[in-house]
């Protein structure tokens, strides 16, 4: 029986990438849950809230030219992660200062750090593709 818009599966995932993850359904067919249909929170992380083999409830919400998107967050499954509950998979790199502990001056200082770093990467992933063609681009 081909899968339908609507069902709710149960399915095994089978991969996990930094935009979503894999799921084989029943009778050999396998979709794709992407990264924003996997918790109604925020997901920084896909493998905070689903693991390689885990067996998740996802909801069919397209098929189209033989590519299945899948929803765990619209499935209604109990399984699924709670937003404030994901897994610690592994440590935070990190740990930042507390934003409530930061002055303006921090704050501004840590954003105008973060910004060139950002900016130096955009001019740098231009210059090595050679689209900075015809474009000057000064800090």
């Amino acid at each position: 029986m081909p899968v339908e818009v609507g069902q709710v599966l149960e399915g095994k995932v089978t991969g996990i990438t930094n935009f979503g993850a894999f799921v084989a359904l029943p009778e050999g067919e396998s979709g794709l849950v992407h990264i924003s249909e996997i918790s109604d929170a925020y997901v920084e992380s896909v493998q905070d809230y689903v693991q390689k083999d885990e067996v998740v409830k996802v909801r069919v919400m397209s098929v189209k030219d033989g590519k299945i998107g899948l929803s765990i967050r619209k499935a209604g499954a109990p399984e699924t992660k709670q937003p404030s509950e994901p897994r610690e998979t592994k440590p935070k790199p990190k740990p930042q200062e507390r934003e409530k502990d930061l002055t303006f001056e921090d704050k501004l200082s840590r954003f105008l750090k973060e910004s060139n770093e950002r900016h130096d990467q955009i001019r740098h992933r231009e210059n090595k593709r050679g689209r900075s063609r015809g474009r000057n681009v000064h800090v």
